[in-house]
This record gives C-alpha cells, structure tokens and sequence, in this order.
C-alpha cells in the first residue's frame, strides 16, 4: 500500500495501522548516534521528575523504546499502543524479566485504567495523528484523568516550520514539488499532523495543563546526520552538551523536528 492509498482511509484509527505498516518506528530512535538525540533529550527531562519506583503509562507506546527503558530502572510501566506492526515489534523486545503491562488500544479511551492512577503519562505518538481539535482535547483531558494530581505529563508533536527543511534535505525538488501550501508554508497534515510551537502552548493550555518546560527534542540531529554520526565518542558526548544547552532556549524552540513539553497535571 502507497501514502496514496492510505489518505483514502476514512477511519483515523485504520490510516494509523497502515501508517506504521511502512514505516520503521522500531530502530526510528536508535539506528545512529543522531537519530539518538531525541531519545536521549527525553529521558533527561523524564528522569529530571519522575523517580524509581514510580508508576508510569506510556500511551502510544512505539515498539517500546521508552517502555523498556524505565522497565528495566526499576519504573512500574503500562504501555498502551494502537497498531499492530508496533505491538509485534515490542513484543519481540520483551524478556521474561521484564514486567510491563502491555495492552493494545487508543489514546483516546483509557477508561481500562483509574483515575489518578500513574506518576507520568507519555503522550509520544497521539498528537502526531489526531487532526480535530475535539479528539486533541479528548487525548489530553484522557491523559490528566489518569495522572495523578501534581503529575507530570509529557507530550511529544512533530514541528511544523522545520519538516521543510528536513524534507528539502532529502529532497532537491521539495521547495516546488513538496506537501506544504505554497503561499503560506502551511504543510499538509499527512502523514502526520505538525504544530508550530504557539499551536501546542495553545492546546495545553486550553486543556489545562501547567507547562514547565519546552524543548528541541532533537535540534538539527536529523538534518545534520551524517556530520554527527561522523563523530568520535568524545565529540558526540559535547555535541550532545552543546544540544542540551540551546535545546530550551527560545530562539531555537522551531529548529527541531520534535518538541517536547513537558507539563504538570494541575488537577
């Protein structure tokens, strides 16, 4: 199946599955030292809040990079996911040793667990997909019901203005041929759905959430990979400083191709 054939799909949920049937969300995170970046951002500012021994949920949980991470420092983990090729993935990774509850399901009906229930909820992979404001709001308002009062709640969008950039990087003809409206550089919600970083202050803000922090996940990482991939071990560990030093600075926030931010449950 083409992109093509997927945009024919009414269903959210369906072009989801089919989605990630042609892309790779397994080795998304780990295949190079630059690829790296973004995970590594993220669980600095996880670790930076949420504690050993504290209960996280993990909705929209890939083939378990995050998940299995926590898990095995001693976090108790639930991990939610929707599709099915991501499941499988995740699956294969799981040891007899590692004790995470994973189920299969939608980020926006997580009736199957209590309210106030987890320290942390990730959100790393709904809100690339959901394109109505309603089921946006459904997402995260799902999100705080489960976290407990004074929680943290992590949120992962895919930013809008820098995509181009990185499109244009694989692509010479992008610029002319790309998804995007060309008068406003407005792209095309497809594969994904892309917020600039107003869009997302907005929409938690509207869902009532605190933000604390707002940061580059992965800064120029993607389109900046073979340099970084290049490096030594000694040079990759100052890029990684150098990262984590602008990666909250404001006149860099755009200059990624993931936010992260990082809110706290207010209810």
């Amino acid at each position: 199946m083409e992109f093509s054939d997927i945009r024919k799909i009414e269903s959210e949920a369906e072009q989801v599955q089919k989605i990630y049937e042609l892309f790779d969300e397994n080795s998304r995170l780990n295949h190079s030292n630059a690829a790296r970046v973004e995970f590594l951002t993220t669980v600095r500012y996880i670790e930076r809040y949420v504690k050993p021994g504290a209960r996280i949920l993990d909705v929209g949980a890939g083939a378990g990079e995050y998940s299995l991470y926590f898990a095995r420092k001693g976090y108790e983990v639930c991990a939610l996911e929707l599709t099915d090729s991501n499941i499988k993935a995740f699956r294969q990774k799981l040891t007899p040793e590692d004790h995470i509850e994973l189920e299969q399901g939608n980020a926006l009906d997580l009736s199957r667990y209590e309210d106030g229930s987890f320290d942390a909820v990730l959100l790393f992979g709904p809100l690339y997909h959901l394109h109505s404001e309603e089921d946006k709001q459904r997402c995260i308002a799902q999100a705080k019901r489960v976290c407990k009062p004074g929680g943290k709640i992590f949120f992962a969008f895919i930013s809008h203005d820098f995509v181009i950039l990185t499109e244009f990087s694989y692509r010479p003809d992008y610029f002319m041929n790309g998804d995007y409206d060309k008068e406003s550089f407005r792209l095309h919600d497809f594969p994904f759905v892309f917020h600039t970083a107003d869009e997302c202050r907005k929409m938690l803000r509207e869902g009532g959430v605190r933000i604390l922090h707002e940061v580059a996940a992965d800064g120029v990482s993607e389109l900046m990979e073979q340099q970084i991939n290049a490096l030594d071990d000694e040079s990759y560990r100052q890029y990684l400083r150098y990262h984590f030093y602008i990666c909250e600075k404001p006149e860099f926030l755009g200059m990624t191709n993931h936010l992260l931010f990082v809110g706290e449950n207010e209810e």
